[in-house]
């Protein structure tokens, strides 16, 4: 993905949200809404029935009667990545790495976000949670993820990767409702399903699912030994046996629906990126699809 066709291409897009939330997007525009907020609106006289909190004790004291300070109210987005960057993804047998295919999801859907008015975070994890970058305005933020996931070193075997103790940590610190990217290949120790139902319920929750060709099908090449990145262990097989080519493709074949459906029965859609094939046809469709659903949430408008 060259540079100049992402700028040609968000220059074009906006990210927007559909889903009711209880902040809405309107970065662009100023918020009509009044109520608690730091952009100032007004001050005006006290009403019955209005939030004794807002009262401006300054004016207040000044006047003979009370004055509350109504503000705009806040819609800027929150949008946490959950970025996977366990041993699996470190691995691509077409035009990038898994990582790579990530890193380029991160960049366009993170200049949006803030293009939109909204602020960007993200937590990574591997075998355990990494690091955790709070969500905050500006392309300062995204650099400041784009950057962790570049410099992040290649993990050593250690184990499985644990999808759900990354879900359970960001599910503590998104206190606000927002919007939700989990950016993984999937191939994690079984259980996050529950966990990231429950964030579904409370966030608008998005699954790009980072795919190879080669987790599809076996190449015929003989006697081969294939070692798992994550657990280091070893499995030596004949790959030139067809019955086994067929097995191995039958059996990813139905670990991959298994994983959209267990996605699906969530509430979760689903994103894949493939090492195959570039991302902004993929993000455009995928974004195309939702904007033609009137129930469904993120989408980018036609341009103009």
């Amino acid at each position: 993905m060259q540079p100049e066709n992402v700028r040609q291409v968000l220059r074009r897009l906006r990210w927007t949200v559909r889903r009711p939330l209880a902040t809405h997007l309107g970065g662009d525009e100023r918020s009509l809404a009044r109520g608690a907020g730091m952009e100032l609106a007004e001050i005006r006289e006290y009403q019955p029935g209005d939030d004794i909190r807002l009262i401006d004790w300054n004016t207040t004291a000044r006047a003979d009667r009370p004055f509350v300070r109504e503000a705009l109210v806040e819609r800027g987005l929150d949008a946490w990545m959950v970025v996977d960057l366990s041993g699996s993804v470190d691995w691509g047998t077409v035009n990038c790495l898994k990582r790579e295919r990530a890193l380029e999801l991160a960049a366009v859907a993170g200049d949006l976000l803030l293009r939109q008015g909204d602020r960007v975070g993200a937590l990574f994890f591997a075998d355990r949670p990494l690091d955790l970058i709070p969500p905050a305005a500006g392309q300062t933020a995204l650099l400041r993820v784009l950057d962790r996931m570049r410099r992040q070193p290649r993990q050593a075997p250690t184990g499985r990767t644990d999808l759900t103790a990354a879900l359970e940590r960001v599910g503590a610190v998104a206190r606000r409702r927002g919007l939700l990217l989990v950016i993984s290949d999937f191939m994690v120790e079984p259980g996050w399903e529950p966990v990231l139902g429950r964030l579904a319920a409370r966030h608008e929750v998005i699954a790009v699912r980072l795919g190879d060709p080669g987790e599809r099908a076996l190449p015929d090449v003989g006697v081969a030994t294939f070692e798992d990145p994550e657990t280091g262990q070893q499995l030596t097989v004949d790959t030139g046996d067809a019955r086994l080519r067929e097995r191995f493709r039958a059996a990813a074949a139905a670990a991959d629906q298994a994983r959209i459906a267990a996605l699906g029965r969530r509430g979760v859609e689903v994103l894949t990126l493939g090492t195959e094939a570039e991302i902004l046809p993929a993000l455009v469709t995928f974004l195309s699809t939702r904007r033609r659903s009137p129930a469904r949430g993120p989408h980018l408008p036609p341009a103009g």
